[in-house]
């Protein structure tokens, strides 16, 4: 049966999804798109995804937490634990590093402790949409239902069985186990509550203030620890918890609205005041729907494939995620410098950079330009308040996490594509900033022990002896690979601004990776000081951060050179021995090699990693050697293999919509092999037909005709009726509204011939 996709966006269409595998392929035409998204996929296995309640890149997520510990916890949740720790306000997606879990609720029945511990839940009753999430936790008889606005939680309990009964509110939870350097709760009246979390961990100070309201009155019991506090209204400590107690009915229901903001308590008043002026549930929820249907229906794909369409939505969905506001409903908002500032643009966070430079902001320009420069205007901000440009920020946090300075590749990007709505002076400056030896920025956040190690050292290294050497610093081959592809950009942009000596410089600079190229072995490999290699070498050999490689190897990391393929292909000896061991990489055995080797090296086909980002680019090589058809074959393999409508249909971490945007790109039938050109390299469309909306009410369509497991190839493609000559479409030729249609074929050819 095929689906329409035409939408009739109305409150009484947004249906719910239960768990995983929820979408009836029976159900009649005018599904919404929501119906398609399950929230579950990617929380099992290493997807370290969240299935709770949230809207378009809001400040709130209000998910369960099963377990806070472990690889496999950075989200709070996995999809095989059994029993729940509490609902908290604060979750992260996909990431590889644990943080938030804030401000946790735990409703309960009957006499528990203040250290309430975990409660059994069914599987089966688990239902998940975007914008809500239900549970039924058996051990209390109580049904739990969340749904969330930008900056506020609505909770709703019902409680199946009557009694004492109360929610216990924990402010020592966190994700990853991170120190809590203080709590306050306050008592505002027999209904009302306020409090303030700050921690340090991953994000070495994130505050979170929260004003909680409850739509009947309460007893609260305030602790430290597990000392009750007498006779007071108010605590202040490093082990905060607060127990309401309620006397409930049988049936009865028990509404709790959360407002959080980073700035202040009365910041928290407004943004629930403001956002959740009352006590109707469902009202809310159908707005959130409404949010997501508003956001999903920006692509529209034709397929009778309901799994596809899950997998597509539901990718749509987690690359819609991040980053997350970060200022309140009035403007305000604490930056860099931790001072309190106020914007008319909104303030963002989670800026995952090394991850989502790559498609995500991509994408990004694609189908929402001016959110994108809404960020870039927001990067900028931070490199004034901050002193130079994020490379991973967090809760207005420079973490110094991963490498490269891809706010580099963002801005730039955006400023090729001619979408410029920033200052595109101050731009340029901080991206050379960002790439520049700098003793004071290193100074000034010398107590972060990864931007102290990581970064600027590399930066001195290769600025005094021209390359970075391997036996002095780690990663270095990954560090140097980066850097040059961060020059190319600089570069690229100062000669579109007429600025040709900084061009010139960094132009030269672009090319240092050719250092690191060993011909007698064909890899990229770590240099010593004294210009020897380093040895022992297999290109198997994964160490994590103690090799020359960051989360890889020699075979997953010697094709990042994205901004010169073709001086690449000579290092290699020419298009045919490029194109061969390139075909090696995904052919090999997939045996990674050292004890210590990452845990990010998943989603293997051969060498090839698909569960981590620099490989993200690879599978596009072949059409540079004229061999259009194993990019075909590849990217298909991928997206087969690797991405499914299950809860463990994601081979690595989702990365904040980095993993999901590779997915919506490919299966459109594109890729930015190197963003900062402004060509998307052509690989094979998923669907029958794809439009996107463009800005101006334009429309970019990707028609396949033929298309069936028969004829997997690409035989010709057509760009508004006139066949592409090579394999690439310009950004430019997208922006102004243009149908491309791949003609499929069961032989294998080049398709611009």
């Amino acid at each position: 049966m095929k689906f329409s996709n035409k939408l009739i966006i109305t409150l009484t269409s947004v249906c719910i999804a239960c768990s995983f595998g929820c979408s009836d392929p029976n159900r009649n035409n005018d599904s919404s798109i929501i119906d398609y998204v399950d929230p579950f996929i990617g929380t099992d296995d290493h997807g370290h995804t969240f299935p709770g309640a949230t809207v378009p890149f809001g400040m709130v997520q209000l998910s369960p937490d099963t377990r806070t510990l472990g690889w496999d916890a950075c989200a709070g949740y996995h999809y095989s634990d059994s029993s729940i720790l509490g609902f908290s306000h604060t979750h992260l997606s996909g990431t590889g590093i644990g943080d938030y879990g804030d401000i946790l609720f735990m409703p309960f029945t009957g006499e528990v402790p203040v250290t309430a511990g975990e409660a059994e839940f069914t599987k089966t009753s688990e239902e998940a949409t975007p914008g809500y999430y239900r549970v039924e936790l058996s051990d209390y008889d109580i049904l739990v239902e969340l749904t969330a606005t930008q900056r506020a939680g609505l909770h709703r309990y019902t409680f199946q069985k009557g009694g004492k009964a109360g929610i216990m509110i924990d402010l020592t939870h966190t994700i990853h186990g991170h120190n809590n350097p203080l709590h306050e709760i306050r008592i505002i009246n027999d209904s009302e509550i306020r409090g303030l979390k700050v921690t340090s961990g991953w994000a070495k100070k994130h505050d979170v203030y929260f004003t909680a309201k409850f739509s009947k009155p309460f007893e609260a019991e305030l602790f430290l620890g597990e000392e009750l506090q007498e006779d007071v209204s108010e605590i202040t400590g490093t082990d905060a918890r607060v127990r309401l107690n309620f006397k409930t009915e049988a049936g009865e229901q028990l509404l709790a609205k959360v407002g959080i903001s980073p700035v202040s308590y009365q910041g928290s008043v407004n943004n629930l005041n403001l956002e959740v002026n009352g006590w109707d549930f469902d009202y809310i929820r159908e707005k959130a729907a409404l949010a997501w249907e508003e956001q999903l229906s920006k692509i529209n794909i034709t397929t009778d494939d309901i799994e596809e369409k899950r997998s597509f939505y539901t990718a749509l969905y987690h690359a819609s995620l991040a980053p997350t506001i970060y200022s309140d409903v009035d403007g305000s908002y604490r930056g860099m410098d931790r001072e309190i500032h106020n914007s008319e643009d909104p303030n963002y966070t989670v800026f995952s950079l090394w991850d989502t430079h790559r498609a995500l902001h991509p994408l990004f320009t694609l189908m929402d330009p001016g959110f994108n420069q809404t960020l870039i205007r927001d990067l900028l901000r931070k490199y004034d308040e901050g002193g130079i440009l994020p490379m991973w920020e967090l809760a207005s946090n420079y973490t110094g996490t991963m490498i490269g300075s891809h706010a580099v590749s963002v801005i730039v990007d955006a400023y090729m594509k001619g979408q410029r709505d920033f200052d595109t002076a101050k731009a340029l400056e901080a991206v050379i900033h960002a790439v520049a030896w700098d003793t004071t920025i290193r100074n000034r956040y010398s107590d972060l022990e990864s931007w102290a190690n990581l970064m600027p050292e590399a930066k001195h290294y290769e600025e005094r002896y021209g390359f970075i050497p391997c036996d002095l610093e780690s990663a270095s081959v990954s560090k140097a690979l980066e850097f040059a592809y961060n020059y190319w950009a600089i570069a690229t942009m100062a000669k579109d601004m007429g600025e040709e000596e900084i061009a010139k410089t960094f132009f030269e600079k672009a090319a240092r990776y050719q250092i690191y190229f060993d011909e007698e072995v064909g890899f990229m490999r770590g240099k010593r000081l004294d210009g020897s290699w380093d040895e022992p070498f297999n290109p198997r050999y994964s160490a994590h951060w103690k090799s020359p490689y960051v989360e890889g190897n020699a075979w997953q990391w010697s094709w990042y050179v994205p901004h010169d393929v073709d001086g690449l292909i000579g290092l290699m000896g020419g298009e045919d021995a490029f194109a061969l061991k390139l075909d090696s990489l995904f052919t090999i055995t997939s045996e990674v090699l050292g004890e210590e080797k990452s845990a990010d090296i998943t989603g293997l086909i051969g060498q090839y990693a698909h569960g981590n980002e620099p490989s993200h680019h690879i599978a596009y090589l072949f059409n540079e050697v004229n061999r259009p058809w194993r990019t075909q074959e590849v990217v298909s393999e991928i997206l087969d293999k690797f991405y499914t409508d299950r809860p463990d249909g994601l081979c690595g971490n989702e990365d904040c919509g980095q993993m999901s945007a590779w997915y919506i790109l490919s299966s459109i039938g594109i890729y930015p092999v190197c963003p900062g050109d402004t060509r998307y390299s052509i690989g094979r469309p998923s669907f029958d037909k794809v439009d996107i909306e463009l800005p101006g009410g334009k429309l970019f369509t990707v028609i396949a005709k033929n298309r069936s497991e028969a004829t997997p190839y690409v035989e010709e493609v057509f760009l508004d009726g006139k066949k592409l000559t090579e394999p690439y479409i310009d950004h430019a030729t997208i922006a102004e509204g243009a149908t491309l249609t791949f003609i499929m074929g069961a032989e294998k050819g080049v398709f611009w011939d």
